[in-house]
């Protein structure tokens, strides 16, 4: 049993790397005001995907949920490479200078999100509180992120 929870985690984890490796566009030709509305963007489309999820899961259709979790881990590896050091400011950047201050930990916060959502994907169906495991697995990231990387709206 936990050796092969343990397999299904390795290969996630080479699945993300191996995303992120083919799927990054050359962000540095993108103008600072695309970088800036892209991330934004993104994390809009996580934010109304979670929406979506919670709905789907609270009613017991788990595959639309699973899908769009997965699509949410997609996103949080895509956003790793919308912070360059020039899109600090401008253009209603909502984005605290704690994140290239901390950007280890920002990142390292993008890449648990990431594979909190597969694991979200793995648990959710045979969890015996689907709004504690949502909370857990999904919710907990939002709120981190938006406590120190985030400015206040």
């Amino acid at each position: 049993m936990i050796s092969k929870y343990i397999t299904n985690l390795i290969k996630y984890i080479f699945f993300i790397v191996a995303l992120s490796l083919i799927s990054i566009p050359a962000y540095s030709e993108l103008s600072v005001e695309e970088i800036i509305k892209g991330r934004k963007a993104l994390f809009s489309k996580n934010y109304s995907t979670a929406k979506k999820v919670q709905t789907f899961a609270s009613k017991g259709d788990f595959v639309k949920a699973s899908s769009l979790m997965e699509e949410m881990s997609e996103n949080y590896i895509t956003l790793l490479e919308y912070f360059p050091d020039n899109t600090k400011e401008g253009f209603k950047t909502e984005a605290l200078p704690s994140i290239w201050e901390n950007k280890d930990e920002f990142n390292d916060l993008m890449k648990k999100s990431s594979t909190d959502m597969l694991e979200l994907v793995k648990v959710i169906e045979s969890s015996d509180d689907v709004k504690a495991t949502l909370q857990k697995f999904m919710w907990s990231n939002c709120k981190a992120c938006h406590s120190k990387f985030r400015a206040p709206h």
